[in-house]
């Protein structure tokens, strides 16, 4: 039986990932034909809603769609549109290729050179056997973004971002556009050299534990774990390569409408869900290792059910609260003097 349930899911997924050898095919088979009838149902509703014209309002109604996931075949418009990405690739005509015809800074071509073969080796579309190998396309996005925001260049993890929007995209200067959105705008200061925004939000995360998980707080402070050893890749990748990539996807789809506060539900639902879990953990292994499991099975896969559980299991998060946090945190880091490199 389980032979016949892996011939008929492919051992690569629809993103071009193979499929981990200890993968179970039986139980995703069994959440996906359930998933399917809700996908269908979904994009009957989003055809309505764009009724073929490309453009949509912000609105109440929108944000709901969104949040109860967008149909692949819109992903790439709808985040184009709700993330401002596509008006700035209208204001801007040609602007990429020109980044790409001018001069370029050797040392970060040659630090996005020494990424590229270690960006998604278990993807087949990025193999280099594959045609089209999307790795040419992926540095191009890369190169340029370095040349258009000076600051930030090139950091490790840009990599994977980039190469998640040319899956969804299929499309050069688009995922140039949204990698801009993300960069400069929607994550705060996630890539500069210093890291800053980064080191703030895993603060903010933690202090955000205390107040509505407060006995896993405990736990990392009895074993003094910092929450960068645990959260930090959550951040940087947005998940990508620690959630599955349907659960990501959908996560995404909310970010970009409404901005990196989602990051803060689903680490605060992950953790949340499994708190008696986390407070089995005795040392510091044990904890890292807890929050590693907490990010397989059966919780994250069912994407659906887990994106309902983001907005419920938090309780209220507004980016008020978050953006109040993210002052008291980040004036602390100044004053620790916290601005070399992590």
């Amino acid at each position: 039986r389980g032979l016949w349930k892996e011939a008929r899911l492919p051992r690569v997924d629809p993103y071009g990932f193979e499929r981990p050898k200890d993968f179970d095919y039986v139980s995703y088979e069994e959440f996906f034909s359930r998933y399917l009838v809700i996908l269908t149902r979904r994009a009957i509703k989003w055809s309505k809603l764009l009724k073929g014209n490309n453009r949509i309002q912000k609105s109440l109604k929108v944000k709901r769609y969104i949040r109860k996931g967008i149909p692949n075949e819109h992903r790439a418009l709808i985040w184009m549109i709700v993330s401002g990405a596509q008006a700035n690739m209208e204001q801007n005509p040609g602007y990429y290729n020109k980044l790409l015809e001018g001069e370029k800074s050797d040392t970060l071509v040659e630090a996005i050179k020494t990424d590229m073969n270690r960006t998604f080796p278990d993807n087949v579309q990025f193999r280099k056997t594959a045609n089209p190998c999307l790795q040419q396309t992926l540095y191009n996005v890369l190169v340029a973004y370095g040349h258009h925001n000076k600051t930030v260049g090139y950091c490790q993890g840009m990599n994977f971002i980039a190469g998640y929007l040319i899956l969804i995209t299929k499309n050069e200067e688009e995922s140039f556009w949204l990698l801009d959105a993300l960069i400069g705008r929607i994550l705060p200061d996630y890539y500069s050299p210093a890291m800053m925004g980064l080191k703030t939000d895993q603060e903010v995360l933690g202090e955000l534990v205390r107040k509505k998980v407060p006995a896993v707080a405990d736990l990392m402070d009895r074993h003094g774990v910092m929450w960068t050893l645990i959260v930090s890749r959550w951040f940087i990748c947005l998940f990508i390569d620690i959630l599955p990539v349907e659960t990501v996807l959908r996560i995404w789809d909310c970010i970009f409408y409404e901005g990196s506060k989602i990051i803060f539900r689903v680490a605060l639902a992950l953790i949340k869900q499994h708190q008696a879990f986390i407070l089995e953990a005795t040392n510091l292994p044990d904890i890292c290792d807890k929050f590693k499991q907490i990010t397989r099975g059966t919780f994250v896969t069912e994407c659906h059910t887990f994106m309902q559980k983001i907005f419920t299991e938090p309780g209220s998060l507004s980016m008020a609260t978050v953006n109040k946090l993210r002052e008291t945190c980040r004036a602390k880091l100044v004053a620790q003097g916290s601005t070399n490199n992590i």
